[in-house]
C-alpha cells in the first residue's frame, strides 16, 4: 500500500492509499514511503489546509468500518469548517446514542479529512480525539479553523452549541495550547 509522510504544524501524517483511495491517515512516519499522484494531492491538500488556504478536502475516501461507522463518517464530512456539532446532535441526526459516536468517531481512520474534530461533548466541552496528542491537538485544530476564519471580514462560524469556549476570551486552560 503506497503511504506518503507530510511534516504540518502538528508532526508528520502519513497518508495511505489503495485502489484509488486515501484509506488512513496517522500520526508520524510511514514505512512505506512511495508517492503517487493521489497522494502528492493530498498532500497538497493538506498543505493548503494548514496555510489556511483550504476549507474543505476533495479527495476520493475509502475508510473502512461498519454500516453506522460509514454513515456518521459521511455526517462528519458534512459539518463545514470552523463549524461544530455536538455528539449529541449527530445521534439525534444518526438515530443511535452519543456514546455510539463517540465510539465511531474515535475509530476513524482518516481523522482530519474527514473532520472528526468538529465533533465536540455536551456543553461545548472537548471530548476525545484519537489523532496526535488527543485533546489538545482537537483543540489547535478547533483554533486554527477559527484563527483562519477571524482572519475573514465577515465570517463567523455557527455552532450548535452557543457556549463553544473557543474564543479568547472564554478559553480554558485546557484549551490554551503553546506553539
Amino acid at each position: 500500500m503506497p503511504q506518503s509522510t507530510c511534516l504540518t504544524p502538528l508532526g508528520e501524517l502519513t497518508l495511505s492509499e489503495e485502489d484509488g483511495a486515501i484509506v488512513s491517515l496517522d500520526w508520524g512516519r510511514g514505512r512505506d514511503q512511495a508517492r503517487t499522484p493521489l497522494l502528492a494531492r493530498a498532500i497538497a491538500q493538506l498543505q493548503d489546509y494548514f496555510d489556511g488556504n483550504r476549507r474543505m478536502f476533495d479527495l476520493p475516501l475509502a475508510p473502512r468500518g461498519t454500516a453506522f461507522q460509514q454513515r456518521l463518517w459521511a455526517a462528519l464530512r458534512e459539518i463545514p469548517f470552523g463549524q461544530t456539532r455536538s455528539y449529541g446532535a449527530l445521534a439525534r441526526e444518526l438515530g443511535s446514542a452519543p456514546r455510539a459516536v463517540g465510539q465511531a468517531s474515535g475509530a476513524n481512520p482518516i481523522p482530519l479529512l474527514i473532520p472528526c474534530h468538529r465533533v465536540l461533548a455536551a456543553h461545548g466541552g472537548l471530548g476525545g480525539y484519537s489523532g496526535g496528542d488527543g485533546p489538545p491537538t482537537k483543540a489547535w485544530l478547533l483554533q486554527h479553523e477559527r484563527r483562519v476564519l477571524d482572519a475573514e471580514p465577515g465570517t463567523r462560524p455557527a455552532t450548535d452549541q452557543p457556549d463553544l469556549p473557543l474564543g479568547p476570551s472564554r478559553a480554558s486552560p485546557s484549551w490554551t495550547l503553546s506553539r
